[in-house]
């Protein structure tokens, strides 16, 4: 817990915390943040349901993305993430490209677009992505692929990062939701 951040005062930031992987990744963990994968384009879609534009357009925290610019990111990022696997998969350790989230997210169809593409984008995605992933061999979720900022990564490891990364704004929305009474 930061200084800032109290046991009154739930961090807007991280609602479910920082990524934090098991010491040891098992074959459980691995199903469990498949089965995440699987069920978050369902989630996500209950998460923004009967939402207005005005709604959509209203940041999770100060200084945050909207609804809408969280919508669109998530197919941006797994997007990303799924051709990272397949690079892994098709080659030795290859070097990755990063890309500057933040930037996307200004974009025009981010911040105004509605989000009904990125719904079904991220559903297809995820169909692909779980058929994929559900078919890997233990050896082949140690394949390993080099992110220039933040070093070498495994695809076990990478799996648990996004399905922390379908809860983390799962969690940006639904409390929004919560603290404005849109239940």
């Amino acid at each position: 817990m930061d200084s800032m951040q109290t046991a009154e005062a739930p961090d807007l930031r991280y609602p479910i915390g920082r990524y934090q992987p098991p010491a040891a990744i098992t074959a459980e963990h691995r199903h469990e943040w498949i089965h995440t994968l699987a069920h978050t384009p369902a989630k996500l879609r209950a998460a923004v349901d009967e939402l207005g534009r005005e709604q959509l357009d209203t940041p999770y925290r100060p200084g945050g993305w909207t609804i809408r610019q969280v919508v669109h990111h998530l197919p941006d990022s797994h997007m990303n993430a799924y051709v990272r696997f397949r690079l892994a998969l098709t080659e030795d350790e290859p070097v990755i490209k990063p890309y500057h989230e933040h930037l996307w997210a200004e974009l025009a169809d981010a911040k105004a677009a509605p989000i009904g593409a990125s719904l079904e984008l991220f559903d297809g995605l995820h169909r692909r992505w779980v058929a994929l992933l559900s078919a890997l061999t233990p050896e082949q979720f140690q394949r390993t692929f080099r992110h220039p900022e933040i070093g070498v990564h495994n695809l076990e490891w990478t799996l648990g990062m996004y399905a922390w990364h379908c809860g983390h704004h799962l969690a940006h929305i639904e409390r929004l939701r919560e603290r404005m009474g849109w239940r």
